[in-house]
C-alpha cells in the first residue's frame, strides 16, 4: 500500500523520527533497516516481518517488489528531517524480528553448525559475523547476554541483511545451552591446542568466538576444544569477523 505524505510531522512517521536516538534508547520490539539490498532481504526474510517502509518517489521505482505493509513516500528533505540526518541511501524500513522456530526446533537436525558469540559489543564486528553466518549457511547463531543487539541499525547494515537470514537467539547460560542441545564446542583462541586444519568437526558442532582482546572467558574455554589458526609474520590473531569467515568456511563444508 503506497501512501504519499507531505508533512514531516505526520503521526504515521513517528516511529521514523530521530532514528539514531531511537536505536539507542528503545525501539519497542522493532528494528530499523536501511538501504535497498537490506530492505529487499527484509521483504523476503523468513525471520522478520516488515512493519512499514519509508522512501522517496525516485527510490520507490528501484524496489523490485513491495511488502504487504504501508510504504510511505515522501520528498527527500522530509525524509531527512524526520530521520534527523541525511538518508543518502533513500530507504528505511521498520521490521519486527519473529523467528518461527525455537532454538530447540532450529537445532533438531542430526547435522548442525552453530556460531556462538560471547562479549561481541562492537556493532561493526557483529554485522560482519552475522554476514558470515548467513554466507556460509550456519543453522543458528547463539549470543550471550553480554553481546550487543544484532538488530542495531548499523549491525544490520554491515551484515548486508544477513542477520535477517541466519536465525539468532540470546541466552543467559552459554555453556549450559551448548550442553542442553548436545553441541560439541570449538573455541577459537591464539593459544588453541589444535590447528584449524586438524579439526574434524562432529555432526553437531558449535564454533565459539569472543571479543577482540579479552577473548572467551576461562570457564567457556575449559568447556571447549580450543582451536587456533596458524599465522606468520609475528601475528597471532585477526579481526574476529575475519577469523569467523575462515573458520566457518572450513567447518561448514565438512
Amino acid at each position: 500500500m503506497i501512501i504519499e505524505i507531505d508533512n514531516p510531522h505526520d503521526e504515521r512517521l513517528a516511529l521514523y523520527r530521530d532514528v539514531k536516538d531511537r536505536d539507542l534508547t528503545g525501539r519497542d520490539g522493532l528494528f530499523m533497516a536501511e538501504g535497498k539490498v537490506v530492505l529487499e532481504r527484509l521483504f523476503s526474510s523468513p525471520l522478520a516481518q516488515t512493519v512499514s517502509v519509508l522512501t522517496t518517489p525516485e527510490r520507490l521505482r528501484g524496489l523490485a517488489h513491495l511488502p504487504q505493509a504501508p510504504v510511505y513516500v515522501v520528498a527527500q528533505e522530509i525524509m531527512d528531517a524526520v530521520a534527523g540526518f541525511p538518508i543518502h541511501r533513500g530507504y528505511l524500513a521498520l521490521g519486527r524480528y519473529a523467528p518461527p522456530l525455537t532454538l530447540a526446533e532450529t537445532l533438531a537436525g542430526e547435522r548442525v553448525r552453530v556460531l556462538v558469540l560471547s562479549g561481541i559489543a562492537n556493532t561493526d564486528n557483529m554485522g560482519g559475523l552475522m554476514r558470515n553466518a548467513a554466507a556460509f549457511g550456519v543453522d543458528a547463531v547463539i549470543l550471550d547476554a553480554t553481546c550487543c543487539d544484532a538488530l542495531y541499525r548499523k549491525a544490520i547494515r554491515v551484515s548486508v541483511g544477513g542477520v535477517l537470514q541466519a536465525p539468532h537467539y540470546q541466552v543467559d547460560d552459554l555453556v549450559g545451552t551448548l550442553l542442553a542441545h548436545k553441541l560439541t564446542p570449538y573455541a577459537l583462541s591464539p593459544a588453541g591446542e589444535l590447528t584449524l586444519d586438524a579439526v574434524q568437526p562432529v555432526a553437531r558442532s558449535a564454533m565459539l568466538f569472543g571479543a577482540e582482546g579479552p577473548g572467551l572467558s576461562a570457564d567457556v574455554m575449559a568447556a571447549c576444544t580450543t582451536v587456533r589458526i596458524e599465522m606468520r609474520g609475528g601475528f597471532d590473531s585477526l579481526n574476529v569477523a575475519t577469523t569467523s569467515g575462515i573458520v566457518l568456511y572450513q567447518m561448514c563444508r565438512l
